[in-house]
């Protein structure tokens, strides 16, 4: 993403648009992103997973206007943060109200599933904010912001465990972008089934994946010493 990236950036420089407006646009698209997942059938998804590409490249446009221009701001950092967290969660939201049939395409809405969308939306947000608060934490208490070397967890097993998730790299598919191409993968099977089925098995593995996920990054995080 980052070579398109940087050619529509090069086009952008001196037009009448700021890094903070990309980000709303960014903020905007991903939301879409989300709700595009209630469109019935294989478009739905395929729209869901365009639209997150869109929300990648101008995730990357603003900052690299930003450094260009040298307008990098701490409001512009504020809006990045808050559109990763709506962005993820409104795709997980919409991914369990698209597996609970909102629109009675298949028999009609079985909230189970969008319960579990929503448990998975939550898992993410709580995700990022345990990362984020960390360094909200040490600011407070009158320390610099935490260094990469810290997030080691300092029990060994512990150290042990975080690598073998990192090399595993399941956390990463409560992600926008991979979790889009994985509802995408599952629109393309329900399509050939002719239910729901392979949407619902994706909306329960990414909740299943988010509870566990925020778990074990709360873990690593009171372990290591990034709080210290």
């Amino acid at each position: 993403m980052r070579r398109i990236s940087s050619r529509v950036t090069r086009h952008l420089v001196n037009a009448p648009v700021s890094p903070n407006q990309l980000t709303w646009l960014m903020m905007l698209t991903g939301v879409l992103a989300g709700a595009a997942l209630l469109v019935p059938g294989l478009a739905g998804a395929v729209l869901a997973a365009l639209l997150i590409q869109v929300y990648l490249g101008l995730d990357c446009v603003d900052g690299e206007l930003a450094r260009w221009r040298k307008q990098t701001s701490t409001t512009g950092v504020y809006l990045d943060r808050v559109g990763h967290y709506l962005s993820e969660a409104a795709l997980l939201t919409g991914a369990g109200l698209r597996a609970a049939d909102l629109f009675k395409q298949h028999g009609g809405p079985a909230w189970m599933w969008a319960f579990l969308g929503t448990v998975a939306a939550l898992g993410a947000i709580l995700i990022k904010a345990e990362t984020d608060l960390v360094d909200v934490a040490r600011i407070r208490r009158g320390l610099t912001a935490v260094e990469d070397s810290a997030s080691v967890p300092r029990a060994s097993g512990v150290a042990k465990a975080r690598k073998l998730a990192a090399a595993l790299k399941f956390h990463r598919l409560i992600g926008g972008v991979e979790a889009s191409l994985v509802l995408l993968a599952a629109g393309i099977a329900d399509t050939v089934h002719g239910d729901l089925l392979f949407t619902r098995i994706a909306v329960a593995a990414l909740a299943a994946i988010a509870v566990l996920q925020t778990l074990l990054h709360l873990l690593s995080i009171v372990l290591s010493s990034r709080l210290r």
